[in-house]
């Protein structure tokens, strides 16, 4: 099998294609329904997609939760995700998701410097803890975070990070198409690798992934797992764009695995 189609996801899921519209019409509502409660476009940095949104409880926030989207660094906004965040308010967290400079206008090191200053960024608004999440690309981008030299000033403060479906080596990109965008070489791809780099010390990291998933991105997660030590889930029968849906329940797997104990 080639690598364009190894790592194809729509294709072979039903209904694939309807999956980003769907998603952008409930993140909508979610949006709307919050009210005062959401606070968009809170820039991290100067260029123009460099803002996040921020979700808050009806009281006081526990902590704060982020997630960072997926879309092979080349798609999606936070504005398509927003109702991702049920989850976290339900049990009383905030929750931030950033957007971030896609490719090609931005390399993917570039990418790794805008969500470690988002990072920053939702920390500084909210006290205590903070969890990082991210899918795919998102999960490569959280899992990059507890690398020494691409984590957020606000280190001390990530009490657990979950990459969900992250692509944790980049090299096998590098003979897709998606390169066409992504410009990988081999040095940024080897840098950009979340399993070539150690965590830091006494990171709490679960990786997550669905069984249903291309067989590709169940590699990634395992190599992660395995490059780390760190405990491996594979969601049964969810595949690579219903994985994240434990994230909008409270009560879910995915939600106790992110939150619980925090």
């Amino acid at each position: 099998m080639d690598l364009d189609t190894a790592y194809a996801n729509a294709p072979f899921i039903p209904g694939g294609a309807e999956y980003p519209a769907r998603w952008a019409a409930e993140a909508a509502a979610f949006r709307d329904a919050l009210g005062a409660r959401a606070r968009l476009g809170v820039p991290y940095g100067d260029a123009p997609r460099a803002a996040l949104d921020l979700f808050m409880p009806e009281a006081a926030p526990r902590g704060l939760m982020i997630f960072v989207h997926g879309g092979f660094w080349r798609a999606f906004g936070k504005a398509d995700w927003s109702h991702f965040a049920a989850g976290a308010l339900a049990r009383g967290w905030a929750a931030a998701l950033p957007e971030y400079t896609l490719c090609p206008e931005a390399r993917i090191a570039r990418i790794t410097r805008e969500i470690a200053a988002a990072v920053d960024a939702a920390a500084a608004e909210v006290a205590g803890p903070v969890v990082l999440t991210g899918h795919s690309a998102g999960g490569h981008l959280s899992a990059r975070m507890l690398c020494a030299e691409a984590a957020p000033s606000a280190r001390e403060r990530l009490a657990r990070v979950v990459p969900i479906s992250p692509l944790s080596d980049l090299r096998p990109l590098m003979q897709t198409a998606i390169n066409d965008d992504l410009r990988l070489d081999a040095a940024e791809a080897a840098a950009e690798s979340p399993m070539d780099h150690a965590p830091l010390p006494g990171a709490d990291v679960h990786v997550w992934v669905g069984g249903a998933e291309r067989p590709a991105f169940l590699d990634q997660a395992r190599w992660l797992s395995e490059a780390w030590g760190a405990p491996l889930t594979i969601d049964p029968h969810r595949h690579h764009f219903d994985v994240i849906d434990g994230l909008r329940d409270p009560r879910a797997p995915l939600m106790r695995a992110l939150l619980d104990g925090v």
